[in-house]
């Protein structure tokens, strides 16, 4: 399966954004599933209060696992890090429109025939798709 099949697949049984993001990138960064699932938890729906996308915060986790640093005073990698973070960032809210969940979800359009939930989901699948299109882009 391809990550964005994984992660839309882990997100159509119920995890959020967040988990099913970093979820889909753990075999690349030898990283344990079910430990992902639960670290990224806490992050869907903008922390649980419209903040930064989930789906985006766990791309930050993800340009971590890439880059981040792990030595003490490995200043350089510290730097670095930060620059790919904020390069993902810039890209998704110039994509997207933002990187808050607020902000993005007030973009979901009032289609007649479908309820909220489905709308989000759907909206958010789609955000989801982009996300990971992003990832790749930039390399991970």
């Amino acid at each position: 399966m391809s990550k964005k099949e994984i992660v839309l697949e882990l997100f159509d049984e119920g995890f959020n954004c967040a988990a099913s993001i970093l979820a889909g990138f753990c075999e690349d960064y030898d990283l344990d599933t079910e430990i992902a699932l639960k670290l990224a938890c806490g992050l869907g729906g903008g922390f649980g209060r419209g903040g930064i996308c989930g789906a985006l915060s766990a791309a930050v986790l993800v340009v971590g696992l890439k880059y981040g640093q792990y030595i003490p005073g490995d200043l350089g990698t510290k730097a670095n890090c930060g620059a790919k973070r904020t390069q993902l960032i810039d890209m998704f809210a110039e994509r997207h429109g933002s990187p808050a969940c607020r902000d993005l979800l007030a973009q979901i359009p009032d289609t007649s025939g479908e309820d909220y939930p489905k709308r989000r989901h759907n909206f958010c699948s789609g955000l989801l798709e982009g996300t990971v299109d992003l990832l790749e882009e930039l390399g991970y």
